[in-house]
Parts: structure tokens; C-alpha cells; sequence
């Protein structure tokens, strides 16, 4: 992974490189990179082989700029099959987001069978031909199945893998991989004929298992909307089959308009 990270460790400071600017201010961070940093201090700090991290919520309340960033871990619970802990996102001395993790112990599945939607029948990423989405796409690398984001289609899938880094010189985790990709859940779920018009102010993330391999599979499952709050989920599948869903809640946001000309 050759790509510049998200961050750079400078002692307990995480310092945000220029790839993790957001869409909506140029100079504010990305929220898949503040869900993915928290999700990257839980694992660090509370992870275990026999726990799954099985819910990582995350509050976004206010849009960081590029002060450095530090991140304070506490642990709710320790059981023997229930770990709960929390992380708290500060950016220039102020809390900008917070973030809860469930973690469950691995145990034996009981018996009998239980409906679900089962696997996807889509393209493997690797027969699928790269798109350019512009400087955005550099953030990710995607492999649309089915929908678009200008498509009005109820149906959307794609296939995304990150490329870079959340901490510089910290090879990505599969909790890390979904991790900084489940806001994604956001524009994926709420973009109309449009363009994107909802900003998201919380993400969860539920797995039944962690992924395998790079690529991480969405697949829209609901939008709603009404007064300008939005509720939006996908499913979530590696190449062997479904890992989980996300969801999120989101407000209407105008984009600012583009700056003047400058003068001659």
C-alpha cells in the first residue's frame, strides 16, 4: 500500500494528511476517515482474537478541520462474553465525535435455521472494469455493479477496497478495512437524480463476522426521507458473502457555491 495515509502518528496526536479532506469544506476532514480512526483506536485498545467488534456506532457532531486529533479510549464493560468501550474525537481541544463498540465473544452457533437474504449473485471486482469518479475516487477504489450515482434506480451495488492507510505505517485490520468504509453507507444509500444533498451525522455499523480480503460489497437497501432527515442502510458482503449492514441518519445540506473568479 503505497498511497499516503489519513493520518500520521505524532506521539498520542493523529495529524490529518490533505487526503482526508471531506466534500462538503475543503478544509474539513472526510467522515469515513473520522469513523475509521475511531474504529482504528477501539481495535487497538480493546481488541481480542475471540471478540468480534459486532456494533461500532459513531456520533458525528461537529466537522473537524486539520488540527492535529487525539483520541481517548475508555472501557465501558468487561464480561466474559460482552466488551463495551467507547472513543471520544477531539480536534483543537473541542469533542467533534464520539463512537461505542460492542464486542462479542465468538461462541457456538445454536441450532436450526433462520431466514435471511443469503448471498448476492454480482460480478467478482476483479471482472469488473475501474471507473474514474475524479480526485474523489482517489479515496477509494470502487467497482459499480448495478446503479449509479446520478441513477435514480432503486437498485445499487459496488464493490469498494481501500487504498491507503488510516495511520501511517499501521497495515489495515479487516475491522479497520470495513471500518473506514461503512460511512460510505451515506451517499451510497441518500444521492439523487441531483447529486447528494444530505450530510450524515451518525453511521453504525453491525457485523456477524469480519470481512476477508480487500473488497467490501454494498448493496442500497432503504432510503427514506422526510423534512429534510434522512435514514438510509445497505447491506454488506465480502467475496465469500455477507458480513453485516450499515445504516445512518442524515440531514438536507446545501452545498456552498463555488468560489468567484479571481480577478485579472
Amino acid at each position: 500500500m503505497q498511497n499516503e495515509p489519513f493520518f500520521q502518528r505524532d506521539g498520542i496526536l493523529y495529524v490529518p494528511q490533505p487526503i482526508a479532506r471531506g466534500p462538503w469544506n475543503p478544509q474539513s476532514l472526510h467522515g469515513r476517515v473520522i469513523a475509521g480512526l475511531l474504529g482504528h483506536a477501539l481495535e487497538e485498545a480493546f481488541g481480542e482474537p475471540d471478540f468480534v467488534p459486532a456494533r461500532l456506532t459513531v456520533d458525528m457532531f461537529k466537522l473537524p478541520g486539520f488540527d492535529p486529533i487525539e483520541v481517548r479510549t475508555a472501557l465501558v464493560r468487561q464480561g466474559g462474553r460482552i466488551k463495551v468501550a467507547e472513543a471520544e474525537f477531539i480536534s483543537g481541544g473541542v469533542s467533534m465525535a464520539k463512537a461505542s463498540c460492542q464486542f462479542l465473544r465468538r461462541t457456538e452457533a445454536p441450532e436450526g435455521r433462520v431466514y435471511g437474504p443469503g448471498n448476492w449473485d454480482v460480478p467478482k471486482p476483479e471482472d469488473i472494469t475501474p471507473p474514474d469518479y475524479g480526485p474523489m475516487g482517489r479515496m477509494w477504489a470502487t467497482r459499480p455493479i448495478k446503479g449509479g450515482f446520478n441513477d435514480p434506480n432503486d437498485v445499487r451495488q459496488t464493490w469498494m477496497a481501500e487504498v491507503r492507510e488510516i495511520v501511517g505505517g499501521m497495515p489495515l485490520t479487516p475491522f479497520q478495512r470495513v471500518a473506514v468504509a461503512c460511512d460510505f453507507v451515506s451517499p451510497f444509500a441518500h444521492v439523487s437524480d441531483k447529486g447528494l444533498g444530505y450530510i450524515n451525522s451518525d453511521v453504525t455499523l453491525y457485523l456477524h463476522r469480519l470481512p476477508v480480503g480487500e473488497w467490501i460489497g454494498f448493496e442500497k437497501t432503504d432510503h427514506q426521507a422526510a423534512e429534510g432527515i434522512a435514514v438510509g442502510e445497505c447491506r454488506l458482503y465480502d467475496e465469500q458473502g455477507p458480513i453485516g449492514f450499515a445504516s445512518c441518519a442524515a440531514l438536507g445540506q446545501k452545498r456552498p457555491p463555488p468560489p468567484p473568479p479571481a480577478k485579472p
